[in-house]
């Protein structure tokens, strides 16, 4: 896959979400399904006025639910799609929020001491993740903590999917292996790995893995 077919790809996952934004906002702003991932992040973020980068934030409810355990850190989140970021400004007014090109982003001050990833490498190829993660080390500071949650499967598999109403996100599958060789290029040491498998009523399960690292 060439670059110009990357792009195409992340441009029409980016036109969905932000025509779904509200939709996927009454999903999964408090699905609770993922809360023990949160609670798990929480217990690595230090101190407890940290400084936190929500990366692909949607609208804003892994924000939002790190906020309601950690009251006093300071959250600026950011993401591709301009309604997601609307949304996530009304549900999170004590958090700060851009629109902003996540896959290769710059934003300041740097020096943050967590930086959430939550579902945004299954809209990025292999590439992309190498350049995202590099890009996360230089915004977060040693002893860190990184979250990252994705959908586990082959990447072979990848591909465009489309709904029954006629949206289109394509998605990518990723496996632990690459992410552990990223990351550890990068800088980061992983910490955790939790997996998921993710509740569905028709259709094949997936399965969904978290990874907890540390900068060093």
């Amino acid at each position: 896959m060439n670059n110009e077919e990357q792009v195409n790809n992340n441009l029409i996952s980016v036109k969905t979400f932000d025509k779904l934004a509200q939709k996927y906002q009454d999903k999964y702003m408090d699905f609770r399904f993922y809360h023990d991932t949160y609670d798990k992040l929480c217990q690595y973020i230090k101190p407890s006025t940290a400084k936190i980068l929500d990366v692909a934030c949607g609208p804003g409810n892994i924000s939002k639910y790190l906020l309601s355990k950690l009251p006093n850190c300071q959250v600026l989140g950011i993401d591709m799609a301009p309604k997601m970021v609307e949304l996530a400004q009304q549900n999170v007014p004590q958090a700060s929020f851009l629109v902003m090109d996540c896959r290769d982003f710059s934003v300041s001050p740097h020096g943050y001491e967590a930086v959430v990833c939550g579902f945004f490498t299954p809209y990025l190829s292999k590439p992309e993740i190498v350049t995202l993660i590099a890009n996360i080390r230089k915004h977060i500071v040693i002893g860190g903590v990184l979250y990252i949650s994705t959908m586990e499967g082959e990447y072979n598999n990848s591909g465009l999917q489309t709904s029954s109403a006629g949206d289109q996100v394509f998605i990518y599958y990723h496996q632990y292996p690459f992410f552990e060789e990223v990351l550890a290029r990068s800088g980061f040491k992983v910490i955790n790995v939790k997996r998921k498998t993710f509740p569905v009523e028709e259709g094949e399960a997936t399965t969904d893995m978290f990874i907890y690292a540390e900068a060093i």
